[in-house]
């Protein structure tokens, strides 16, 4: 496919999918509930984090676990004692269990009760001419496994350091950072730019991404991240991260092979 053809219709696969209409049966409705800054990134952070499998259960989930927090995720995190974490001791999505998420309350309160945004906790480890997010998120794994855990809840989160492509991490930062007038993504975070985020890449977008030419690399790494990021820069050097829209829904319409026969 020709390089303007290519553009022509991944800006109208953005433009189509980046709409109110998207979030309803996307992992972005849980936070999309909530107003307040902090409930926002406690809500994104967790529905980001458990974004594998079917999105309906997703969903369902991440509504779960908001109400074990009362509905009012910022207000639990910070003012929970340890013996309110029994109750999350049955909840249960795939692979993340109770010792993974009563971990993850630990660090939020530790981490908020220093802080007044999760935000902090990807931008202190960044570079103000940093080309990507990659020192972001590196860092933050680090400071997230601070404190004491099992070593079992590492596997949630990932870092370009292991070869992980994020993708969770990228989405929850695509969540924060971008900002139009389209309604879906929030743009809460000031101290990182859209221009340095990186595209998520999970299997459904490198598939329609290789499909399409955008990438040549076998593996669904941080590299082939970055030579997925790095193209679509050449669409919009200064926002290229909102053609994830485009990718993601070319995927779920499973039409890309079509646009070949």
């Amino acid at each position: 496919m020709k390089f303007s053809s290519l553009r022509k219709l991944l800006d109208e696969k953005a433009a189509f999918f980046n709409r109110p209409e998207f979030i309803e049966n996307d992992p972005i409705a849980t936070p999309h509930r909530f107003t307040k800054k902090q409930d926002l990134e406690i809500a994104g952070f967790f529905s980001a984090v458990m974004a594998w499998g079917r999105r309906t259960t997703i969903i369902r989930k991440a509504e779960e676990l908001m109400q074990l927090m009362d509905d009012a995720p910022y207000a639990f995190v910070t003012g929970h004692q340890e013996k309110d974490r029994k109750r999350f001791f049955h909840f249960r999505h795939r692979t993340f269990q109770p010792a993974d998420v009563i971990y993850f309350l630990e660090f939020l309160q530790y981490h908020y009760r220093l802080h007044d945004s999760l935000e902090t906790a990807f931008t202190r480890w960044m570079n103000k001419d940093d080309r990507t997010v990659e020192n972001a998120l590196n860092g933050f794994k680090a400071y997230f496994f601070s404190l004491p855990h099992e070593k079992r809840t590492e596997k949630h989160i990932s870092s370009p350091a292991e070869g992980s492509a994020c993708k969770r991490l990228n989405m929850f930062l695509r969540w924060m950072v971008r900002k139009d007038e389209c309604g879906v993504d929030f743009g809460i975070w000031k101290n990182i730019k859209p221009a340095q985020l990186v595209c998520p890449l999970d299997i459904h977008v490198s598939r329609t991404a290789r499909l399409l030419g955008i990438i040549r690399r076998k593996q669904t790494d941080w590299q082939a991240a970055l030579e997925l990021t790095e193209f679509l820069r050449k669409l919009d050097c200064r926002d290229p991260v909102k053609y994830d829209f485009a990718l993601f829904g070319l995927g779920i319409e499973n039409k890309v092979n079509k646009l070949f026969t």
